[in-house]
């Protein structure tokens, strides 16, 4: 069979070796075309050819004119946008607003192939190409920025993205239903509007018998920044309980954000994972593509996550309640990988958001906590360490399999009630080096991101020390930490940069804050408050947080701990 038989077509000449006249469903993305269920425009366009349509990609198209766009003529149904696997700009520009030199995501890794504001960009392309057609907005970069937001790049607010593209509805958090649902009321001459996990743009009363929430508008928002927090929080709230409709006025418009969509069970979960993935990048690139290489042999066994950290936006796209895959389904994807022509015997990661939530579920059906982990682990999350462990064995010895790591981030508090977990984990599946994420060692700072207190980290090294020394292996943890953080101060800083010195330790992962639309840590850069509206200290200029940061790369020693 041609190669490319085996992709999703990507211009008029795949679509005629499929037998193909025209497409149903055209999906237009900023990354590259990668057929591997990482990435977003593969993982849909497998779902929806799975249930009986023709799905066609545009990756990464030209923006100076459609002709990349219209290249496979009119799709039937609709066409999909999406910025990629990050929002735009924050694929473009660093913390200090400088540009970047690569993309992980484009072919040879060079900066430049999409455009700043993609999902904008991408509507008005598909519009001038396909006038009439309906446009959907999805993605990481559409979920966080549905509502009022603010900017970092322009350092002021915007309104909804929808509103601002003008497309005809925008999904939020994981699209599977979504798509599916949109493709048969379309096809039925159905209306789009309310359905679950989507927005819509009107300018008519909305009415509904359902519970719903009214967000401050947009102009009560540039009025008052303080504000901001409350429509954030109050969407954060939205997205956990999975009932509630919210609106959001904007000028003569208001958009209208159905409920969550209920998430893909264990079984269809599985299903989806099944699918006919390549596991390779569309051999019309001639170039490799970085992210490709990174995560090719790179195993999902869950979505969602029950950390609920303030600045991070997988809860808010994912959800916190965990879905998780079942054994059975994670054993056949990797038996199948020890056949794929690339395999060389290794598993590079089997995880997740975070790595040892896989198999966790909430106990409480009416909880409406914003973290399950903090401030301290909830009694009625249900994380079954001694399972995953137990299945990462079981994954070890599948013929074939000569190596299996876990190199997603775990949580350490969490890996901490159980000691054989952690003992496996670090003798077992560690390959030398570990990720964690403690961020910070000011427990003040610490509980504004929402993550556990210091000395979980602290008892956590003492253990992997003692774990490695046994096993026989010289290994290192590599600690994520941010600097600048909404609350954090230079005296803060400096707390974290003697606790370094003290460990003989020079950072290796420092990340200088960057406030990403959509999260509750921005809406504290933004307002200078906390959640529950009291002032805190912002390191919002340059000036304050190229010195912030400065503090911890002063850091002189060695790269990581033994």
């Amino acid at each position: 069979m041609d190669q490319a038989h085996q992709f999703l077509p990507m211009c008029r000449e795949d679509m005629e070796r499929l037998g193909w006249d025209a497409l149903d469903i055209l999906l237009v993305s900023g990354d590259a075309y990668v057929d591997h269920p990482s990435f977003g425009a593969a993982l849909l366009g497998r779902w929806l050819e799975a249930h009986g349509f023709r799905v066609g990609i545009v990756a990464q198209p030209r923006w100076t004119d459609a002709s990349d766009i219209a290249r496979m003529g009119r799709p039937k149904l609709f066409a999909g946008a999406s910025a990629g696997s990050l929002d735009s700009m924050l694929a473009h520009y660093t913390a200090f607003r400088k540009k970047r030199h690569d993309d992980a995501y484009t072919p040879g890794g060079r900066h430049g192939a999409r455009p700043n504001r993609a999902c904008i960009v991408y509507t008005g392309l598909i519009r001038q190409a396909f006038p009439g057609l309906p446009v959907v907005l999805g993605g990481i970069e559409a979920s966080l920025r549905r509502a009022t937001h603010y900017d970092f790049w322009s350092d002021g607010l915007r309104r909804s993205t929808l509103l601002d593209s003008k497309a005809d509805l925008l999904v939020y958090g994981m699209a599977e239903r979504q798509v599916l649902e949109i493709a048969r009321r379309i096809q039925s001459g159905e209306p789009l509007t309310g359905i679950p996990g989507t927005a819509f743009a009107t300018s008519e009363p909305f009415n509904t018998n359902e519970p719903y929430v009214t967000l401050p508008s947009h102009e009560a928002i540039e009025a008052d920044p303080k504000r901001l927090m409350d429509a954030t929080v109050q969407l954060e709230t939205q997205v956990h309980d999975g009932m509630t409709w919210a609106t959001q006025a904007c000028g003569k418009r208001t958009v209208v954000f159905a409920p969550p969509a209920a998430p893909l069970n264990t079984e269809e979960l599985d299903r989806l994972y099944a699918l006919p993935f390549q596991r390779q990048s569309h051999p019309s690139y001639k170039e490799p593509i970085p992210a490709a290489a990174m995560i090719q042999f790179s195993v999902t066994t869950h979505r969602g996550c029950g950390g609920g950290c303030s600045f991070c936006s997988l809860a808010l796209h994912q959800g916190r309640r965990i879905q998780s895959r079942s054994a059975a389904s994670i054993e056949r994807e990797i038996t199948e990988l020890t056949r794929h022509p690339d395999w060389s015997g290794s598993i590079s990661d089997v995880g997740g958001p975070t790595a040892n939530m896989w198999g966790a579920r909430c106990a409480s059906a009416v909880c409406k906590r914003p973290s399950c982990l903090t401030p301290k682990i909830c009694p009625h999350f249900n994380a079954d360490q001694k399972a995953l462990l137990s299945l990462l064995r079981r994954l070890r010895e599948i013929p074939g399999v000569a190596h299996l790591r876990v190199a997603s981030g775990i949580r350490h508090d969490l890996a901490l009630t159980d000691d054989a977990y952690a003992r496996g984990l670090i003798a077992e599946f560690t390959g030398g080096q570990l990720k964690l994420a403690p961020e910070h060692c000011c427990d003040s700072v610490l509980r504004l991101m929402r993550k556990p207190a210091f000395d979980a980290f602290e008892q956590f090294l003492t253990v992997f020390e003692r774990e490695s020394r046994h096993a026989g292996k010289e290994q290192y943890v590599i600690p994520y930490l941010v600097s600048a953080f909404p609350g954090c101060t230079d005296h803060d800083m400096r707390a974290l940069a003697e606790w370094l010195r003290k460990r003989g330790w020079k950072p290796q992962q420092v990340q200088c804050f960057i406030p990403t639309p959509g999260t509750v840590a921005t809406a504290m850069f933004y307002a200078a408050i906390d959640p529950k509206g009291h002032p805190i200290f912002v390191p919002r200029t340059d000036a304050d947080r190229l010195r912030q940061h400065g503090i911890l790369m002063e850091q002189k020693g060695p790269k990581g701990q033994k």
